[in-house]
Order: C-alpha cells, then sequence, then structure tokens
C-alpha cells in the first residue's frame, strides 16, 4: 500500500465556519487540495502548503469528469502526498463518495472521511424547522432527482413514506417534480426552496406545491439548491402569513 492517503473533506453548505475542528486540521496538514466547486474557495486558506486544484462539477456546466479526479487522486497518493479531496455538505450524501471510495481501494490507497454539515440540514436551518417535527411525520427521506439513468424517482412511492422529502439536484425538474409530489400528496401540501443553504447569499422561497415552482422562478432562485417537501414545512418562518414567503438570510 503507498505511504499516501486521500481524506474525502465534508466542506458544509457555505460558510468557513460550519466546517468542523477536525477538518480544520485535516486541512492545515494536506499535500494537494482537490476542490469541490460548490464548496466555499476560502476554505483553501486553511491548507496554506498544499497545492489546490478546482475539480468542479455542476449540473449543466462544464464539469471536470469524475475519471480524472480519481486518477489524480490515486496519482498523487502514490507519490507519498495526503490528498484531500474537498466535497459541498457532507461528503457521503449525493458526492459520488462510493465511487472514490472504491477507486481508492482498488488502488490500494489509504482512506479516511471527515463527515460535516449536510445542505439538506442548513437549509432547515434557514427555515427554522424541523426535517422530523413528530407532529407532522415520522423521519426524513433524502433523495436526488437525478438517477443514474436519467429516470425520474418515483415520486409516488416517496409521497407514501410520510416523511419530509429533502430532494437534492431538482431545480431544473422543479416544475415537474411539484406536479408530481402535488397529485401524490395533494397540491397544498407546503414546500420549501433554498438556494445557497448555509452561505452568505442564502436565499428561499416558502409555498403549497402548486405555487412552488412559480414562486422559485418568480425569485430567480436556481441551483444549488435544496427542496424541502412535507407538512413539516409548514412551520417555516412566516409561512402562514400568505401563500409564498420569500425568506432572505439573517444577519
Amino acid at each position: 500500500m503507498s505511504s499516501g492517503k486521500v481524506t474525502l473533506l465534508s466542506a458544509g453548505p457555505g460558510d468557513v465556519d460550519l466546517l468542523t475542528l477536525r477538518a480544520a486540521r485535516v486541512l492545515a496538514c494536506a499535500d494537494v487540495v482537490l476542490l469541490d466547486d460548490l464548496a466555499n474557495p476560502e476554505i483553501a486558506t486553511l491548507a496554506p502548503s498544499a497545492r489546490v486544484l478546482r475539480v468542479g462539477k455542476r449540473g449543466g456546466c462544464r464539469s471536470t469528469p469524475q475519471a480524472f479526479i480519481e486518477r489524480l487522486m490515486v496519482r498523487y497518493a502514490r507519490r507519498g502526498l495526503h490528498v484531500v479531496r474537498v466535497k459541498g455538505g457532507d461528503a457521503l450524501m449525493f458526492g459520488r463518495a462510493g465511487e472514490e471510495l472504491a477507486a481508492l481501494r482498488d488502488a490500494g490507497i489509504a482512506t479516511a472521511i471527515v463527515n460535516g454539515v449536510s445542505s439538506a440540514f442548513a437549509a432547515a436551518n434557514a427555515l427554522g424547522i424541523s426535517l422530523t417535527h413528530r407532529a407532522h411525520c415520522q423521519g426524513v427521506t433524502f433523495v436526488t432527482a437525478h438517477l443514474q439513468d436519467h429516470r425520474e424517482p418515483d415520486w409516488s412511492a416517496l409521497a407514501a413514506t410520510r416523511t419530509t422529502l429533502a430532494i437534492y439536484m431538482g431545480m431544473s425538474r422543479l416544475d415537474a417534480l411539484c406536479a408530481a409530489l402535488g397529485d401524490a400528496l395533494g397540491p397544498h401540501t407546503p414546500g420549501a426552496v433554498v438556494q445557497h443553504a448555509g452561505g452568505a447569499n442564502e436565499r428561499s422561497v416558502v409555498a403549497r406545491l402548486d405555487r412552488l415552482a412559480d414562486a422559485a422562478h418568480a425569485a430567480g432562485l436556481g441551483s444549488p439548491a435544496i427542496i424541502l417537501v412535507g407538512p413539516a414545512i409548514a412551520e417555516a418562518r412566516n409561512a402562514s402569513a400568505r401563500p409564498e414567503a420569500t425568506l432572505a438570510r439573517a444577519a
């Protein structure tokens, strides 16, 4: 096994102060940092001795191929270096960590993982709600709107779980998503879109499903954003004041 290693590090949803202390310690001793496009670029200041490479992956944009990222990690680790792969949110939540861990293990590279705050939790914080409010639901389901084969998730089956739905990577399908969930849950079911959850530019809209897509479009919201759906969203700040509420991050 190579003397080098790779750490998959969770950058959190935005602000650098949402990094864990462990993440800061790992960055301080990194030799190479592979920085995800969704991670705050200020994170690089915590790795003063590292070579920093941007390896962005954004839906609908020019992205660094996943296979190339994996080759970079293996190449530098085999040189005996400590490679830190910085991922937005939590590294284990829809960040292709499974593919990267498999590639590293196949190559005989030592690996470590630093957990962090996922964007769904930052989105809940933005709205001032609990994703698992026991008066409204029995849990939370994390789901991506983009399956590997490009099919739509089974929204009816997800609606039947009676959980709050935290939907990642769904903005390009927001209209169809809201229509499908509205059919399954009812058009009056509350939902929210939170853009840049946990970051300085955080903005959100809260509306019932039959109005959520229009409200998000009118507010100019886009990716990266988390979509939250379910009765627990009714607890959001100001949500009951009017059918659509636009919330900005508190200073």
